[in-house]
């Protein structure tokens, strides 16, 4: 079997495979510096980023509430964006390129339902602002359900009690 390593690495002879245009596409898309045409990887990266964050703030806020409809709104949430974002990132990396340089958040204690409700409200603001990253209409799509989740979060937390 030939590892990914191995292929990245050049320890494997590729040529006996492909066609040395072939082989030039392949150096040309591993040597590629975050950024493919319309497609902005360090945004997507600080999107993903955030979403990886939001599942463990939201699962603490989910812990730490004394509202049984505020747990159960916030259990929806941090059990559906796990799959979604999971979702997300097959298919940006299926077209473009393995993900690199996640990065981690601060996790903060429950303090009032408001403010919960003004975390999930920034974060579907910064996922607003970030979309455009990636123009492809599946992905749009995806993120679509993200911003879904969200707003049905947001709105089972106003209107719910």
């Amino acid at each position: 079997m030939i590892t990914k390593k191995q292929l990245v690495g050049k320890k494997f002879n590729i040529s006996k495979f492909i066609s040395e245009q072939d082989e030039e596409d392949f150096d040309t898309e591993n040597e590629t510096n975050g950024e493919e045409g319309d497609t902005n990887v360090g945004d997507f990266v600080d999107m993903m980023s955030a979403l990886l964050n939001s599942q463990t703030q939201v699962h603490v806020f989910h812990l730490q509430t004394e509202s049984y409809a505020e747990h159960k709104a916030l259990q929806n949430y941090y059990e559906g964006i796990d799959g979604i974002v999971d979702g997300l990132v097959e298919s940006f990396q299926g077209k473009y390129q393995i993900l690199k340089n996640y990065r981690g958040g601060d996790i903060y204690d429950w303090k009032s339902t408001d403010e919960t409700i003004k975390y999930l409200k920034n974060l579907c603001t910064m996922v607003e602002e970030k979309r455009n990253c990636c123009k492809d209409s599946y992905i749009q799509n995806q993120i679509d359900t993200v911003c879904e989740l969200i707003n049905s979060t947001t709105y089972k937390l106003r209107f719910l009690k």
